[in-house]
């Protein structure tokens, strides 16, 4: 900037100043947490299931492959163990404003079974004592067990129940980083991203059975009588040709001939094989045309549900306190980092955008070398296994070879020598 004159200078320090302001005043940054340094005094490890030994907990590291060793997540550690972390936010509400959610998470284990989802919880909460019984507000993550199970958790809490999304929602599998985000807006839609393309969108009222529905099927609705829902009818104008009915369905086969030892007076007379007849069209039907009285096909109207009672303030989460990570796996080595909580989704995006021009590839070419060197320590372990099988193979084998040079004659073979002799 030195370069730059003076007044051109101020301009673009006042152009900066105000977009800041801009930003500031139309958007919040609720909670943002990327673990770096002072990391642990924000977040409380809970002491759940440790009296059990099966309290897992967290390494702060980048992972086995990353696209920036600098840039760390906390990582799951100890396999079969219950993981619960979390972090007390300044109170918030989303009360008329757009909230959003998003994080990421590397898979970097065979995960087999367990899950990899962020709660937001209202209230207080013990944090020594936060895990799985702990009520939250809203649930949002991956859960893969198995082939069969790779399912996205969305679930809300509402009047102190629990409504998981209604449609099959996939996750992701591999192992490097994604980043979910999920945004909730004051009409009660929402949207669903997944490395900032979208998954799914909908709204509250239809993909949670959180209320009744708006409108119900009338089922003491009926048909019309005089409603028409023929698309296509005979005409009647289609009169049937008076050649038609001369027109045999089959005719005798006119290349036929009459075989040399044919003898009528045995055989009788004969007749040449019958063959489809190519003129006929079969029966005779009147041509179809457009019905002019077509309505469409009738279907059961839609009336408002009696039962249906609006709620405004469907879309309004309990005012958010925690955030927290509490998961069980059976293999552990999940990264959970980049946690956002704000109302801004332009910069939620770009906080994705950011990591992907930055480290994505350089992750993803990270993880083929880590899979390339696997692959070959394999390989190796593999032959080493081969030629030392094959050498306590040979070994056995010299070993029953001396002991059948070196075995002490028996004296019945000598008998069975003498009796043979005989």
């Amino acid at each position: 900037m030195s370069d730059l004159k003076p007044e051109l200078s101020l301009l673009l320090l006042l152009a900066l100043h105000s977009s800041f302001l801009f930003h500031s005043a139309f958007s919040d940054i609720l909670f943002e947490e990327t673990f770096q340094d002072g990391w642990k005094s924000r977040w409380v490890l809970s002491d759940w299931k440790r009296s059990e030994g099966k309290a897992g907990t967290f390494k702060h590291t980048a992972g086995k492959w990353s696209g920036d060793p600098d840039d760390k997540g906390i990582q799951t550690f100890s396999d079969a163990k219950h993981f619960a972390i979390s972090a007390k936010i300044p109170e918030f509400s989303n009360k008329n404003r757009t909230l959003v959610v998003q994080y990421s998470i590397k898979f970097e284990q065979d995960i087999e079974c367990g899950g990899g989802y962020l709660k937001l919880l209202s209230g207080y909460v013990n944090q020594k004592k936060f895990g799985g019984d702990t009520p939250y507000s809203f649930m949002f993550g991956p859960d893969i067990c198995g082939s069969q199970t790779k399912k996205l958790h969305v679930i809300v809490s509402y009047q102190g129940q629990n409504y998981p999304i209604k449609k099959d929602l996939q996750c992701e599998t591999d192992k490097l980083t994604h980043f979910y985000t999920f945004i909730l807006r004051p009409d009660a839609s929402y949207s669903i991203l997944v490395d900032n393309r979208e998954k799914d969108s909908g709204s509250l009222y239809t993909d949670w059975d959180i209320l009744p529905p708006r409108k119900i099927k009338d089922v003491n609705a009926k048909k019309p009588s005089e409603w028409d829902d023929r698309e296509y009818i005979e005409d009647p104008n289609d009169v049937k040709p008076e050649v038609h009915d001369s027109i045999l369905a089959e005719i005798p086969d006119p290349k036929a001939k009459k075989p040399i030892d044919w003898d009528e007076e045995d055989d009788g007379i004969w007749k040449p094989p019958k063959i489809p007849n190519p003129a006929y069209k079969g029966p005779w039907k009147r041509k179809k045309i457009k019905n002019p009285n077509y309505k469409g096909k009738w279907k059961i109207p839609w009336i408002d549900n009696p039962e249906f009672e609006d709620d405004p303030d469907l879309y309004v989460l309990k005012p958010i306190k925690y955030v927290g990570i509490e998961v069980w796996q059976v293999k552990a080595g999940s990264v959970f980092d980049n946690i956002l909580i704000c109302d801004d989704p332009q910069y939620a995006k770009q906080v994705v955008d950011n990591f992907m021009a930055n480290s994505g590839e350089a992750e993803k070419e990270a993880f083929e070398e880590a899979e390339k060197e696997r692959r070959a320590q394999e390989e190796e372990e593999a032959r080493r296994a081969r030629e030392e099988g094959e050498k306590r193979r040979r070994e056995r084998d010299r070993r029953n070879g001396d002991s059948r040079r070196h075995r002490r004659p028996d004296p019945h073979d000598y008998m069975d020598d003498y009796h043979d002799e005989l």
